[in-house]
């Protein structure tokens, strides 16, 4: 079994970096400060429950039914109302979600529960941190959530695997979930109502595949930025429609941004001068829609800080005002019941992303088109091919990219906009921001190919007779592809090639 190699500690915000280690095992450290936060909550929670007042004051989830049966009395004994939160939300179908995906979300939940004010035990938070110095990943239905009372049926599936029920994957092979934790030397989880809730009633599904989706949209989008200086480079098509007073005039941050980053990327290169006039928008408007993308990640890049540095949890206990962590009393404090569990700025947020990747998808695609086209790409051979009819080059790589466009539109319908009532009204408008991330996270994987399929391109028609990049830093991005990728000649299978472009292009734009 792997050994961690990372540490993340719970008491400040989590990033992209460290939802991406949560794949592989890594130390996640529950300081004092942590401890004592936890501590607090758990008296606090036991204060309000069974001190002066508690006989009259009722708390969701720890003596009642849930969601519309709120209104009658759950299990006495504490381990019953346990299994009494989680049995009736094994109703999830479909296939698995990632692994990584759901270690990220447990990681989240983490330190989340780590705040304090989630009333949970830190026997709970020591065990998911325990959790995270192995491969174990629970298995988790992909359909099932709406993303309204937070990600319910997918953190039951993920808490049941922890309690030893259900399946889990061990070093990637799924297995029952006890087994997987004999085998990780871990115990079962044994929780009350209380932990139980605390654990599934939060947005960390849906948040961590944001995340992880933003993550990898970025690194498309500065892989793409590169390319397109590359292509223009390969081409000799003259750089004038990265003038930085033009860019200026048009207005919008994120295009002075993205035209800056190209001049500073075609720097010391120059035009072949046998180029049109005025070059296709794929070339001529990849400024205006590059930057019109990074204004909108940057939306999202608030959404999902806010998200992970957020508590989503219901209900939230909170000490009276002055009462500090590592003190013994908890003061008056309160219980509130609330709605933080509502993912609805995610769910905007991943149907803003899955919007932007369906057009820088479309930019890869109709890039790739241009540079394949002998009417268009200076006169190298069609399809890029060496000898075009006994070979055909990029011609399947383009067949496919249409096809991962295509899907990548079809995903983009918004799913935030699909709210319907459920649980007798009581959930009567809902979010459906799982949905929307995991249709993102799905997409993103789709746009990474995309910038694969265009770098293999590029590759290739520097073997068919593109000029030598003469910008240094497109020279450097051009001669990384080269070692990486043999040319197309003769025809081969190249599914394989366009995974390493990708993979190459993560690591070269990952700052």
């Amino acid at each position: 079994m792997l050994t961690p190699t990372d540490t993340v500690p719970l008491s400040g915000p989590l990033d992209a970096a460290d939802l991406r280690r949560a794949a592989l095992p890594l130390t996640v450290a529950v300081d004092e400060a942590a401890r004592a936060r936890v501590e607090r909550g758990r008296r606090l929670f036991h204060a309000l429950r069974h001190g002066p007042g508690g006989a009259d004051r009722r708390i969701y989830g720890a003596d009642t039914g849930f969601g519309a049966l709120v209104g009658y009395a759950g299990r006495t004994d504490d381990a019953d109302q346990c299994d009494n939160t989680l049995a009736h939300l094994g109703a999830g179908q479909g296939p698995d979600l990632a692994p990584q995906i759901v270690r990220a979300a447990l990681l989240l939940r983490t330190r989340s529960l780590a705040q304090g004010l989630s009333g949970v035990s830190a026997e709970v938070v020591d065990r998911l941190a325990a959790m995270f110095a192995t491969t174990f990943a629970p298995a988790v239905p992909r359909y099932g959530s709406v993303g309204a009372s937070g990600d319910l049926i997918p953190l039951a599936y993920a808490t049941q695997a922890l309690r030893g029920r259900g399946h889990a994957y061990l070093d990637g092979d799924r297995m029952p979930a006890g087994e997987a934790l004999t085998a990780a030397g871990l115990r079962p989880l044994a929780l009350d109502g209380r932990d139980a809730l605390a654990l599934v009633n939060g947005t960390s599904v849906t948040t961590a595949a944001t995340a992880l989706a933003l993550d990898a949209v970025r690194a498309a989008h500065r892989s793409l930025t590169a390319l397109s200086c590359l292509l223009t480079d390969l081409l000799g098509c003259d750089t004038g429609f990265l003038d930085a007073d033009l860019l200026r005039v048009y207005g919008h941050p994120g295009a002075v941004d993205v035209g800056g980053r190209m001049r500073h990327t075609l720097a010391g290169g120059t035009p072949s001068g046998t180029r049109p006039l005025q070059e296709p928008y794929s070339i001529r408007c990849a400024p205006q829609l590059l930057g019109a993308a990074e204004d909108a990640l940057r939306h999202v890049d608030g959404v999902v800080a806010a998200d992970l540095g957020g508590v989503s949890d219901n209900p939230l206990f909170f000490p009276a005002p002055g009462t500090g962590a590592g003190t013994d009393g908890v003061g008056e404090g309160k219980v509130v019941h609330g709605g933080n569990f509502f993912g609805q700025p995610a769910a905007f947020a991943a149907d803003l992303l899955a919007s932007v990747t369906a057009q820088l998808g479309n930019l890869a695609e109709r890039q790739l088109d241009l540079l394949v086209d002998p009417a268009r790409n200076g006169g190298l051979p069609p399809m890029l091919a060496t000898e075009p009819g006994a070979q055909h080059g990029l011609q399947g790589v383009q067949l496919a990219s249409t096809a991962f466009v295509a899907e990548i539109r079809r995903a983009a319908t918004p799913a935030g906009m699909q709210s319907l009532p459920t649980n007798l009204h009581n959930q009567d408008v809902v979010p459906f921001g799982t949905q929307a991330a995991l249709r993102a996270h799905d997409s993103a994987e789709l746009l990474g190919l995309l910038c694969g399929s265009l770098a293999l391109g590029l590759r290739q028609a520097a073997h068919v007779g593109a000029r030598r990049p003469t910008a240094p830093r497109c020279r450097e991005l051009l001669d990384a592809l080269t070692e990486a990728i043999p040319p197309v000649d003769p025809d081969r299978p190249l599914d394989s090639d366009v995974r390493v472009a990708a993979r190459l292009l993560v690591r070269y734009a990952r700052p």
